[in-house]
């Protein structure tokens, strides 16, 4: 018999299981377990979105698309970045790239941009693929640690950047903590990456989901998720996420189809910024991915017409309840966008936050100890993208267990 050991090799070992996956572990054997730790939407996949997947397969569109993605797709894409971003992605020269997923898109990145010796920079707390996508690629990651606001500023960045520095890990909204860059700390680490040669990678996974006015001790009572309609092009436009992709054309952004449809299984996003670094992405997803989904291709393009704003403010409704329950018990900065809090578990209890998880867990409350998304174990996340009768729940016996 072979020693299995002798062929897994050095990079895959430097990876760590994720601990997300350990807590589903523990959801498995529970039988009625309230889940406040699942970081996808709660809504399913709008009706014209599904029906369009639907018959772009069984008009046989099943085949290899382009490497890059179908033309209507990326034609609709470009569209939107020009408008949004019309001094930066919509000059004409930037390079798109449709990919399978955004974390399709991150490994690309990564292994495109990045190599051993290079060092790149996470704000801490972080997505939990973030440091071992960096490994998987060769590189060093360097945690820049934002506690305890979660504001990651160019003041808090400059101090870590080396002569090895290649490039800056971003993410707005954050997850886990949902906190939302502003405008002037985006245009403020833009020109701090210009002066130091860093490119910015900006993760903008949940750039629908944000909520730019603060929330509010009373808050309307919260409703079921309601139906998606197609826009109306006449209605008015909401303000755009802040991001950095609007003061540099040195921003590789990454945008997705999986939480604002609901669209997770269906692995759709796409990368855009400096051609010459998307063309060798384009090139290497040629070589792994070959393409993304083809018939998730076509109803992306009919997802970019949905108008999702009412699960928006759906969530809007969750967070402010989020912050109106616990925030007399647990410190937790408030969250301005995506579905998640990260709350710190009170130090009078006397517990690490994963030790805190596991006692959660034994009254059947499943949450995600902060360890997995940071070099501390002092937080929790959980995530309010569930019905409202398991929020309100799971939010009741996180003050009993904060009552201790």
């Amino acid at each position: 018999m072979l020693d299995y050991e002798r062929f897994i090799s050095d990079r895959v070992r430097g990876i760590d299981a994720s601990g997300i996956r350990r807590v589903f572990d523990l959801a498995a054997k529970l039988e009625r377990p309230i889940n406040l730790s699942i970081g996808q939407p709660d809504f399913d996949v709008p009706g014209p979105v599904k029906d369009a997947a639907c018959v772009a397969i069984q008009q046989g569109v099943n085949r290899y698309t382009q490497t890059q993605g179908m033309a209507e797709l990326r034609e609709k894409i470009t569209q939107g970045l020009a408008g949004e971003f019309p001094q930066t992605l919509g000059r004409g020269d930037a390079g798109l790239l449709v990919t399978s997923g955004v974390s399709g898109g991150l490994m690309l990145a990564l292994l495109t941009c990045v190599q051993q010796g290079d060092e790149v920079l996470i704000p801490d707390p972080y997505f939990v693929m973030y440091r071992h996508l960096v490994t998987l690629a060769g590189a060093t990651p360097v945690f820049v640690d934002t506690y305890a606001d979660f504001e990651l500023t160019a003041e808090r960045i400059e101090p870590h950047i080396t002569q090895r520095t290649k490039l800056l890990l971003f993410n707005s909204p954050s997850n886990p903590t949902g906190v939302v860059a502003s405008e002037v700390a985006c245009r403020e680490i833009a020109a701090l990456a210009a002066k130091h040669n860093v490119l910015i990678l900006s993760d903008e996974i949940y750039d629908e989901f944000w909520y730019p006015a603060p929330a509010t001790p009373a808050t309307p009572a919260m409703t079921s998720a309601p139906t998606s309609e197609i826009r109306n092009p006449k209605s008015e436009i909401p303000p755009r996420l802040p991001s950095p992709a609007a003061y540099s054309a040195d921003v590789l952004l990454l945008r997705g189809f999986s939480k604002t449809y609901g669209m997770t299984g269906w692995r759709l996003g796409y990368a855009a910024g400096p051609a010459a670094i998307v063309e060798q992405m384009t090139k290497l997803q040629q070589y792994s991915f070959v393409c993304a989904p083809s018939m998730a291709q076509v109803a992306g393009s009919v997802a970019l017409d949905v108008d999702m704003s009412e699960h928006v403010a759906a969530y809007r409704r969750k967070r402010d309840r989020v912050v109106e329950r616990l925030s007399a018990h647990y410190e937790l900065a408030v969250p301005g966008g995506a579905f998640y809090a990260f709350v710190k578990v009170p130090q009078r209890l006397g517990l690490t936050a994963t030790q805190f998880v596991e006692r959660a867990v034994e009254r059947g409350l499943l949450i995600i100890p902060g360890s997995v998304f940071s070099e501390r174990d002092t937080h929790f996340r959980l995530s309010y993208a569930c019905d409202d009768a398991m929020l309100e729940e799971g939010l009741g016996m996180l003050v009993e267990l904060a009552r201790g």
